[in-house]
């Protein structure tokens, strides 16, 4: 219910929000709702207002998150990759961050409460640095090239949401949009979706113990993490098509030979490998998005919005092929995630 609701109230964010001194004021607006929704989850005593607080955390976090997300997207029109190599570096840090602050937590006493009472202070903390921080202007070029992004930006502020309505659906007509959509979806069947039945998996299919399961999670947590830093890196020197394309191909062998391959050591060495090699895929997927819709990016926070409703299917269907042939078949099906990414990324040109 948190997903398809909140997900439904967050849908019409970016073209709501549009761009300028209207987004920035749904950011704001956003990150407060999005402290309020941690504090109820704190301090939730039934399941009713629990709910309620889960589904008001998406669209609060799709207007403090994705709106800022699109700003810099419009603030770095020429790095988005670079850009958001960094976003996925900084979300990565929190993956770690987020089980330590937990363990810090309950060894000092506190339960699970507490720890939202922390997420919801560094949230504040955030949305302090949010409102200090003012707009600032795209392209660093020439006080006359200033002036030109200026006006765009006004012009860009002007414009009705029905403007931005058309926007959404005229890019749903463009194969060279839907492509990165819908390869982000696919691509997070191997990201998240597997990360949710890691642990399942290796305990009730490969029958390891549960202590092994949660060694498997951290050096998946790790190793993304380290995939994430090495992208930045290597961005400044090959281009973002070729990492996409290097990674699939390697994460196309890695996959299944973690399925198979017998032995503790070697399945987890090869998950490490494995989860390095599909770090970058977020981040250069959704800078490939908004690349192909150059100065709409109040479009791709709507059309990411939808895809991510209809992604939020994935965990059902490998449930259901797990409930009908197995956890260890359902999995194995995702096996065409990575050569799903490599045949579309074989098709598009670089920029």
């Amino acid at each position: 219910m948190p997903l398809l609701a909140g997900g439904l109230l967050e849908l019409p964010l970016g073209v709501g929000a549009g761009e300028g001194k209207r987004r920035r004021l749904a950011v704001l607006a956003g990150g407060i709702v999005f402290v309020l929704t941690l504090l109820g989850v704190a301090s939730a005593r039934s399941f009713a207002v629990l709910l309620c607080a889960f589904v008001a955390f998406y669209p609060a976090s799709g207007a403090f998150v994705s709106l800022t997300q699109a700003e810099l997207m419009d603030t770095w029109p020429d790095r988005q990759a670079q850009v958001m190599a960094r976003w996925e570096l900084a979300g990565s840090i929190g993956a770690v961050a987020g089980p330590l602050l937990l363990t810090v937590v309950l060894a000092s006493g506190g339960g699970w409460r507490e720890a939202y009472l922390v997420l919801a202070v560094l949230a504040a903390l955030a949305w302090l640095g949010r409102c200090l921080r003012g707009p600032r202007a795209a392209g660093m070029g020439t006080v006359a090239e200033a002036g030109t992004a200026a006006g765009a930006r006004g012009e860009a502020e002007r414009r009705p949401w029905t403007v931005r309505a058309r926007e959404v659906l005229e890019a749903l007509r463009d194969w060279g949009t839907v492509r990165w959509l819908v390869l982000l979806q696919v691509a997070d069947l191997l990201e998240d979706v597997l990360t949710g039945f890691l642990a399942l998996y290796l305990v009730d299919v490969e029958h390891l113990r549960p202590a092994i399961a949660a060694l498997a999670i951290a050096i998946r947590l790790g190793a993304s993490l380290g995939g994430g830093s090495a992208l930045i890196v290597i961005l400044e020197r090959v281009g973002d098509l070729t990492v996409l394309r290097a990674t699939a191909a390697a994460a196309a062998l890695l996959y299944p030979g973690f399925l198979l391959v017998p032995g503790v050591a070697a399945k987890l060495a090869i998950l490490a490998v494995l989860s390095a090699a599909s770090a970058p895929w977020y981040p250069l997927l959704q800078a490939r998005l908004y690349g192909s819709l150059p100065g709409r990016s109040s479009a791709a926070v709507t059309l990411s919005s939808a895809a991510a409703l209809a992604g939020g299917l994935g965990p059902l269907a490998v449930g259901l092929a797990a409930q009908a042939f197995g956890l260890g078949w359902a999995l194995a099906g995702l096996a065409v995630a990575p050569l799903a990414v490599l045949a579309l990324a074989a098709t598009a040109r670089r920029t």
